[in-house]
């Protein structure tokens, strides 16, 4: 039975940081490097001055991706040329990437790529292996769970705009009122002001309030928090109900 070697660089799949440090042979300064904040391979070169290559063989990687001489997929999982992937997400295969130095930088040769011997895939351990499989599964699932959120707020937005057109159409519908409603509000107004102001058939008032004036400043001082019930407001209501009620009779 062949024995497994253990290699801690090599891995099912890689983000291109994740070859191109390795490529660089700067395996030892992995965590420094995937801590620090860029979003473009560019940046590195500022973030890294010290390690030139670092920034170069990104670039290489991205390259061979967007022209499309590299394979390539989400979080392990293999998609079509030209698919759009978020490039946290992106990653490249063991086997694609070995192939594509094969054929595009014969002469380089990355531990983590190539091991001495005929039988490197034997050497991977099994259980490394496994472990980088429980790995993906993981992100797989926490990209599911993320997919199915994505679709929840969606159908919240789409349930939210119709309840704002919803909304639209009933003022405009409703929002103005016809003529002949705006009218009998109108008489109404006019007739409850002209009741509470007149006298009984003996002469005596229906009401303490001797004037229109009078039942405005009593409005105003039982409901002055009423939005609408301004000294103006009425003044104008009152007026233009004592016009339509005249007009009626």
């Amino acid at each position: 039975m062949s024995a497994y070697v253990f290699n801690p660089q090599a891995k099912v799949f890689y983000r291109p940081i994740d070859a191109a440090l390795r490529w660089c042979n700067l395996i030892r300064y992995e965590t420094q490097i995937l801590q620090a904040v860029w979003s473009r391979p560019e940046e590195l070169a500022a973030l890294f001055p010290q390690w030139p290559g670092l920034y170069t063989t990104t670039e290489k990687i991205y390259d061979a991706v967007r022209n499309g001489d590299l394979p390539y997929g989400c979080l392990g999982i293999s998609v079509p040329m030209r698919t759009y992937v978020d490039p946290y997400q992106l990653t490249i295969r063991h086997s694609d990437l070995r192939h594509w130095m094969q054929v595009h930088y014969p002469d380089h040769k990355p531990a983590f790529l190539f091991e001495s011997g005929s039988n490197a895939h034997e050497k991977v351990r099994l259980g490394t292996f496994l472990a980088l499989q429980a790995e993906r599964d993981a992100l797989l699932r926490e990209l599911d769970t993320l997919r199915h959120y994505h679709q929840d707020v969606l159908v919240d937005l789409k349930t939210i705009g119709l309840e704002r057109d919803d909304l639209k159409e009933m003022v405009r519908t409703h929002g103005q009122l016809g003529e002949r409603s705006e009218i009998t509000y109108q008489n109404i107004i006019g007739v409850l002001v002209d009741l509470i102001l007149d006298h009984s058939p003996a002469g005596k008032p229906l009401s303490v309030f001797k004037n229109q004036a009078a039942i405005v400043d009593a409005v105003i001082a039982r409901h002055k928090d009423v939005p609408g019930l301004s000294k103006r407001t009425l003044d104008e209501k009152f007026a233009a109900a004592n016009r339509s009620l005249k007009k009626s009779k």
